[in-house]
């Protein structure tokens, strides 16, 4: 069992189980009844993203150092005990079920599903 990291809307694998949307927002012009058959999520877990001003800063970040700034913040928010317990969770579960985590962006390594993956890892999630 474990999770995988993917980018939302995305074919789906096999063995790839319940896909969490950790987005800020719904897709754009997609009906909800199609988040799921569209392989969009079949659950939104929003409280995952960063939030609205932090989106502004990884979109603006164009070197190394601005990303580096972005990704303290973004774990900053997850030290939240709410956020940090259901990473704690996802984690757990990643033990005996088949799941994915992801988020639109095409670059998962400026996307914060990179450092969700951290995290879980740290977490002792089991991830594919």
């Amino acid at each position: 069992m474990t999770i995988r990291i993917v980018r939302l809307g995305s074919e789906r694998a096999s063995d790839e189980g319940l896909r969490i949307g950790t987005v800020r927002r719904p897709p754009r012009g997609v009906p909800k009844a199609e988040f799921a058959s569209g392989n969009w999520y079949d659950v939104w877990l929003p409280n995952l993203s960063p939030s609205p001003e932090l989106i502004k800063l990884a979109q603006a970040a164009g070197t190394d150092k601005e990303w580096a700034d972005f990704a303290r913040k973004f774990c900053k928010e997850l030290d939240d005990p709410e956020k940090s317990r259901v990473l704690d969770l996802l984690a757990a579960l990643s033990h005996s079920s088949n799941m994915s985590v992801g988020c639109y962006c095409e670059n998962e390594a400026r996307c914060h599903r990179s450092i969700l993956r951290k995290l879980l890892a740290e977490r002792g999630a089991k991830l594919k």
